[in-house]
């Protein structure tokens, strides 16, 4: 006996193996079946002929940290498929701390209007986000910038030998508490002050675990090929796997540099490299507007940064800064840059720079700082996105079949307190974007290949247990969807639409979007335990 039956869908068991024709039984969260189902043995069965069954969509690379914490239902993931979120991106993770005054500065898209348990280490952290209703299951990598944080505060330097140490012992501990993996953001500051030499001791942890490292590279553009071989020296030294986060270059980089770097990893490889990438499936870029400010000028906590932005003399260094984050910014491209994320700006929000520049009669440049600046303690929840990215490097990667798509955004809602809140430009519909514009539309990839960049080519990489495919014996993460109408409704100036073309979606065996409606189930757990991947 079956407590759901999907019948007659085409299934695709996310192995990139060529759908099939077959009914889907499920018991107790569990697939327990695939092929021809008896009806009569269901206590509920959904005719779902005509659509795509597929697992659910893991999303292994996004900042919802604080996010899950404040909205658990992650409706802008679960209305487009994700059942399975992984956090801890970029260096950027919401433990440990030392203090719980400490969670607002580190936690991505932080907002006052939570209410939630406090928590100092990553174990409590991963409590706090297992007593919260979770739309998606949740994996938690820890990330250098907040475990550097943790023992160096806001210092402007990397750390000495024994500073190092306690870091990679704060690492081990984290992973003892259930980290999948363990990231670095080499353009974010503090990871900015990090070389090899202070990573590889942490990176060596993740190894012992069987872990990922996964990297931000310290350059994408004019340095790609320095940023790409210390991201793959890095992991070499430490014998850990690596993951290439979001690994198209930028505006800036020369014409071969996607080639080019397939091309390292390829002979890296041929040397038992374990190196595997993602990109995010669109040709715009985003990132927190602070990060456009030199490293000096990111030390200490925001109130020093913010003093620093009202003095006029720091305002013209900031300005004269000759290796910006984004080279748009240095040849000035405003146009091309937009705000993405505000607190105190919302009315701006859509804009780009050029036209908020006249609108406020300043130089545009003048206007970041400015906006920054009345951002005050919101500053690390300002966002901005560029045009910075060319569809023909993504094209390429996408052909690999080690790429993994990703969405490098957040979970949030609509409505609730995240209603103000916007990850990225595809943050709705990044999933559905990559179903409708490289598959159906373009032709890029057919749609099992596509779907396995999303199930199970990302849970292999992460070491998921019975997940990330649909298969007897695994966990009931589905999505049912129809392949002529999935689609990403999300706009630069109306980022808040949801999907569509998504019929039904299981988290756990519980339906989380039912005949295109969001249910009231949130069953998504919070992973701890991870199959060793050698």
């Amino acid at each position: 006996m079956f407590d759901l039956i999907l019948k007659g869908g085409e299934v695709f068991d996310g192995t990139g193996a060529v759908g099939k024709i077959a009914d889907v039984g499920i018991k107790n969260g569990m697939i327990t079946e695939v092929g021809e189902i008896n009806t009569d043995n269901g206590a509920k069965v959904i005719d779902v002929s005509g659509l795509a069954v597929s697992p659910g969509f893991i999303d292994m690379h996004t900042h919802s940290d604080f996010t899950l914490i404040a909205d658990g239902r992650a409706e802008s993931q679960v209305h487009q498929g994700v059942t399975t979120e992984v956090i801890g991106q970029c260096g950027i993770s919401c433990a440990p701390v030392c203090s719980h005054a400490a969670i607002r500065r580190v936690s991505p898209w932080f907002t006052e209007k939570a209410k939630h348990r406090k928590w100092l280490g990553f174990g409590e952290y991963l409590d706090v986000l297992d007593d919260t209703e979770l739309g998606v299951n949740v994996v938690a990598f820890v990330g250098h910038g907040t475990i550097h944080r943790a023992v160096l505060g806001g210092e402007l330097h990397a750390g000495e030998p024994d500073d190092v140490a306690k870091m990679a012992k704060l690492v081990d501990q984290c992973m003892e508490e259930g980290a999948g993996g363990f990231s670095s953001g080499l353009e974010y500051f503090p990871g900015s002050l990090a070389a090899p030499d202070h990573l590889v001791p942490m990176v060596e942890v993740a190894a012992k675990y069987g872990r990922l490292y996964a990297t931000h590279v310290r350059n994408r553009d004019t340095e790609y090929d320095l940023g790409f071989t210390e991201a793959m020296s890095t992991a070499r030294q430490a014998g850990a796997r690596l993951q290439i986060s979001h690994i198209q270059p930028k505006f800036g980089a020369p014409g071969h540099a996607m080639e080019h770097t397939l091309e390292m990893i390829d002979i890296a490889r041929t040397h038992d490299g374990d190196i595997a990438f993602d990109v995010i499936p669109h040709d715009w870029n985003h990132t927190l507007m602070a990060s456009i400010l030199p490293k000096w000028a990111q030390a200490g906590g925001i109130d020093d940064v913010l003093k620093r932005l009202a003095n006029p003399e720091d305002r013209e260094r900031i300005k004269a800064n000759p290796k910006p984050m984004w080279l748009l910014v240095k040849a000035r491209q405003w146009k091309d840059i937009i705000l993405l994320n505000a607190t105190e700006n919302k009315d701006l929000v859509g804009a780009n720079f050029d036209e908020i520049g006249r609108m406020r009669g300043v130089d545009p440049y003048d206007a970041v700082l400015d906006i920054l600046l009345e951002e005050g303690e919101n500053m690390m929840a300002t966002m901005w996105s560029s045009k910075s990215f060319l569809n023909m490097d993504i094209d390429l990667c996408l052909q690999q079949p080690e790429c993994a798509v990703i969405s490098d955004t957040v979970a949030i809602a609509n409505d609730g307190i995240l209603s103000d809140h916007i990850g990225s430009l595809s943050g709705y519909g990044w999933a559905a974007r990559f179903l409708q514009h490289y598959v159906r539309d373009r032709g890029v990839l057919n749609l099992s290949q596509a779907i396995a960049k999303i199930t199970g080519i990302p849970a292999d990489r992460l070491g998921l247990k019975s997940r990330g495919k649909l298969q007897r014996g695994y966990h009931a993460d589905i999505c049912v969807f129809d392949p002529a109408a999935i689609s990403s409704n999300a706009t630069a100036r109306h980022p808040r639409r949801y999907a569509s073309g998504i019929a039904h979606v299981l988290v756990n065996g519980c339906l989380s979007m039912h005949n295109g409606k969001r249910t009231s189930s949130n069953t998504g757990v919070v992973l701890r335990d991870f199959q060793r991947v050698a």
